[in-house]
């Protein structure tokens, strides 16, 4: 299946058009900034970048009751299917730590502010560096004359956990593992491996925010994105570490295991599915993308649903039944938790405004960060979904924005969750 050049290169470097990816706009001096960490030696195991820098991650420790306990958040940051687009990505902070900020802002779920991050503020907080383009999880390698690219997420990810076993990870009494976007897709590759690395007794469980990304048609009829995960798959060797149980099970379709909805049955550590039921990344990339829109009729739309017509509002609407679909086993799962709003946006956990404010989005009543803590710490209700668009008079602080062109790298530097 054909894409256009466009599409393929949103895809790769993650932009969507919408002031509500929202990173937080904080003052400098009341900024969490954390330092990068590259990890020592990690080329002798092969754990590099695409562009064969090392990995890296941003560790700000725990304290008092939190000492023991860890959030592990993957970076976002979409993806790479071809040889083309991985060389590209591998000359940008997407596929180097060469070009990455050395100082990361560390906001909403990552905040080590009691009053904005109650339940994880002192915990170890650690964001994983994203660099290899297969949500950290391919393991191959391209070469020829002229380009040489490393495939190496799964590496990577080992690599990192093992630097911060000393580190104190080792001893663990609870961990979280989150991600955003394209890093939410990777805690659903990487929820149960986990489990080997830290003590039996601590307390595991995963949360994915705007990581449930949909196996559906386009609105021309396409699986357009089953083709882009297919290659995906395919060229960074990562079927071989999908889950066994799932690959099996999907035969000669094996690389579907990538998709979110078809592997979450086989995980078996506790999970948390965090997203919007209008995702703007996968309602501009996914649902409508350039490739199935080539005379722009979802342009306004896209800038602002308000301009949706009622027949692409009942669209919209007809992708919000297919993620509740797609979530109905898992919503009677006993350990299982969601916060499916309706929201236009995408990614909630980093965004201090979204994760948990005065203004935040709310599901009855209770912030996202309220609903993530009482899940974790099984305090209370777990599962919230909420009524279709445009009910939710929560998401008001959530508008779109024509600040940011779609698929614009001169745009890139606004937008960095």
């Amino acid at each position: 299946m054909m894409m256009s050049a466009l599409w393929v290169v949103v895809m790769m470097i993650g932009v969507t058009p919408w002031g509500s990816t929202h990173c937080l706009e904080v003052k400098q001096e009341k900024s969490l900034l954390v330092a990068m960490t590259l990890v020592p030696d990690a080329g002798s195991t092969g754990a590099v970048c695409l562009d064969g820098s090392p990995p890296a991650y941003h560790l700000h420790g725990g304290l008092g009751s939190g000492a023991r306990n860890w959030l592990l958040q993957f970076e976002g940051g979409g993806w790479c299917n071809d040889v083309a687009s991985c060389a590209a990505r591998s000359k940008t902070r997407r596929g180097s730590t060469r070009y990455m900020n050395k100082l990361e802002v560390f906001s909403g779920i990552l905040s080590n502010d009691s009053t904005t991050n109650p339940d994880f503020y002192d915990w170890n907080r650690v964001k994983l560096r994203y660099c290899d383009g297969a949500s950290f999880g391919g393991d191959s390698e391209f070469l020829n004359s002229t380009t040489t690219l490393y495939f190496r997420g799964k590496r990577i990810w080992k690599a990192i956990v093992l630097d911060l076993l000393p580190k104190g990870l080792i001893q663990a009494d609870k961990v979280l593992l989150s991600g955003c976007s394209a890093g939410g897709l990777a805690t659903f590759l990487h929820c149960d491996d986990l489990t080997r690395f830290v003590p039996e007794t601590a307390t595991v469980k995963c949360i994915s925010d705007a990581g449930f990304f949909l196996d559906v048609r386009d609105v021309s009829g396409k699986y357009t994105i089953r083709s882009f995960f297919g290659s995906l798959v395919s060229l960074q060797g990562v079927q071989k570490n999908l889950n066994p149980n799932c690959t099996s099970s999907y035969g000669v379709d094996a690389y579907q295991c990538f998709f979110p909805q078809h592997a979450l049955s086989y995980i078996r550590t506790p999970y948390f599915i965090l997203n919007s039921a209008y995702d703007v990344y996968q309602f501009h990339h996914i649902f409508v993308p350039p490739s199935a829109d080539p005379r722009g009729g979802w342009n306004r739309c896209k800038l602002n649903p308000m301009a949706c017509s009622p027949i692409q509002i009942a669209i919209l609407q007809g992708f919000r039944n297919e993620m509740l679909k797609a979530l109905q086993s898992f919503e009677g799962s006993r350990n299982g938790g969601m916060f499916i709003n309706s929201c236009f946006t995408h990614c909630q956990s980093e965004p201090q405004e979204a994760w948990f404010g005065s203004n935040s989005p709310r599901l009855h009543n209770k912030t996202i960060a309220e609903a993530v803590g009482d899940w974790y710490f099984e305090r209370g209700v777990a599962k919230e979904v909420d009524c279709p668009y445009p009910c939710d008079s929560t998401c008001d602080n959530l508008k779109p924005s024509n600040q940011v062109s779609e698929g614009s790298q001169e745009s890139m530097p606004k937008i960095n969750c």
